[in-house]
């Protein structure tokens, strides 16, 4: 209805014909739709999805729709695509991977998506220079006898909705504060470890670092 209103709003505006154009709507392997109203979107804005957010995004897509999106949404040779239809096990990482990063380079260039690509890369094996990883930089008023509560400082980073949520996750065992898994819902990050940045794994992709 949209996009009719649009068209007809053109013709009677600038009395020349408008045309609308759809393509297939973009859903998982589930045949769920990915946007806003399914609670999955990402967003273009880098202040919505930062470029980093944004490559692990499509870097997480499942093994069963990466070739659809790659086929969808780049503009890889169709050719270098039809080639990668065979792929499987860890030839699958890498498609995700250069999915990431077509997408990552068209819509915010090439410099984000070496940096997204670099730090993604150095997380997984270990040796990441965090410093374009999201990050939150956490309100003094938080601190609070030397330091920040663990789940308030997931909360205000924004890696659970509610103290609810985060505790949880952290008694569930989803959550790695420097490298170390912490089960303890009371756990204090001291101000020593925020000024110089802490980094907090939540699940098995997300991470994001906070400072004072």
């Amino acid at each position: 209805s949209n996009m009719l209103g649009g068209t007809e709003l053109i013709r009677r505006k600038l009395g020349k014909d408008a045309y609308a154009m759809t393509i297939t709507l973009l859903t998982d392997s589930q045949g769920k739709k990915m946007g806003k109203t399914a609670g999955n979107a990402v967003w273009l804005d880098p202040n919505k999805t930062s470029p980093f957010e944004f490559y692990q995004y499509w870097r997480n897509v499942g093994d069963a729709d990466v070739l659809k999106c790659i086929r969808m949404l780049t503009f890889l040779p169709l050719e270098q695509i039809d080639e990668m239809d065979h792929w499987e096990g860890e030839q699958l990482n890498k498609a995700k991977e250069i999915l990431a990063y077509e997408l990552t380079k068209m819509v915010h260039g090439e410099e984000e998506a070496e940096k997204a690509q670099a730090t993604a890369r150095g997380l997984f094996s270990g040796a990441a220079d965090h410093e374009n990883m999201p990050s939150t930089k956490l309100d003094a008023e938080l601190v609070k006898d030397g330091g920040v509560g663990l789940l308030a400082a997931m909360v205000a980073a924004g890696l659970c909705g509610s103290n609810r949520e985060a505790r949880q996750l952290v008694q569930q065992g989803g959550v790695l504060v420097d490298g170390e898994k912490v089960t303890d819902p009371k756990a204090v990050l001291t101000v020593d470890a925020l000024n110089k940045g802490v980094v907090i794994k939540k699940g098995k992709k997300v991470y994001h670092k906070v400072v004072l």
